[in-house]
């Protein structure tokens, strides 16, 4: 004899499931509309400032500590704690190449908030057609590249460095995107090119957790501890451009050994 039961119980557990499906849902858009909400709060609040400073000063030192207030404002909203190890590596007033692995959005406010001396951005030459905000990236001494002209990307990173003030790093994401999986992947040369036109010693650096707060796939954020972590930084005066590949080695090992899966 059936259970006349049955029916009910397997439509509660359906219900059940649907609920807190839709609450998953719900809870999820209201991330996205919480981190939206501070990401447009954050870059209001800084860009009159730094447009401002501009005008005054072409050295970006101003504007360099406002995306810190603007980085603080984001890990703050989404409650994204980092922490910081091997500070004491980096040498003060030394201008470095800094070199890390790129798990997430999240990585550039981190190490920004955390690394505690000043650097530029390598970005790609289209951020310049923003309005203001692509004046603002150029007047803070970033470097700006066509990614379809290595030749040409190389001699500007080549030029925006020698422009650069003194103890002013240049900051490179090696992988060149973020990682899909949160591994390592494989590292383009650009940034050790330019190590080795400069004379100037790498830094690398190595980004956990960062893949746990806001993966590559999510546009959801979680409340995920990141970590910071500096590595020994390396000297490039005994490598030559024919070593540039013992030298991307070098650094990605460096990386992946800090690196936590």
């Amino acid at each position: 004899m059936s259970n006349p039961l049955q029916p009910v119980g397997a439509f509660g557990i359906n219900l059940l499931y649907y609920f807190v499906r839709s609450l998953r849902l719900v809870g999820a858009l209201l991330k996205i509309f919480w981190l939206g909400f501070w990401l447009s709060f954050a870059t209001l609040l800084v860009t009159i400032p730094i447009f401002i400073s501009t005008l005054f000063s072409k050295k970006g030192f101003f504007a360099f500590q406002m995306s810190r207030v603007w980085a603080r404002i984001v890990l703050a909203a989404t409650g994204v704690r980092v922490t910081i190890r091997g500070k004491e590596k980096i040498k003060k007033g030394q201008t470095y190449i800094i070199v890390s692995n790129h798990q997430s959005h999240f990585d550039g406010p981190a190490i920004a908030q955390t690394l505690g001396i000043q650097f530029r951005w390598v970005a790609k030459k289209e951020l310049l057609n923003i309005p203001v905000f692509g004046h603002c990236l150029h007047a803070c001494g970033n470097i700006f590249i066509d990614r379809s002209n290595r030749a040409a990307a190389l001699k500007s990173i080549k030029s925006g460095i020698e422009n650069l003030p003194k103890g002013v790093g240049v900051m490179f994401f090696a992988e060149g995107t973020r990682s899909a999986n949160g591994r390592l992947g494989m590292f383009k040369k650009g940034g050790f090119s330019a190590a080795l036109q400069t004379g100037l010693p790498i830094l690398p650096i190595t980004v956990n957790g960062s893949a746990k707060a806001l993966s590559k796939k999510s546009i959801v954020f979680c409340s995920s501890p990141i970590e910071v972590i500096v590595g020994d930084p390396i000297d490039v005066s005994g490598y030559t451009h024919k070593q540039i590949d013992d030298l991307v080695e070098k650094a990605r090992n460096t990386i992946g050994a800090n690196l936590i899966p």
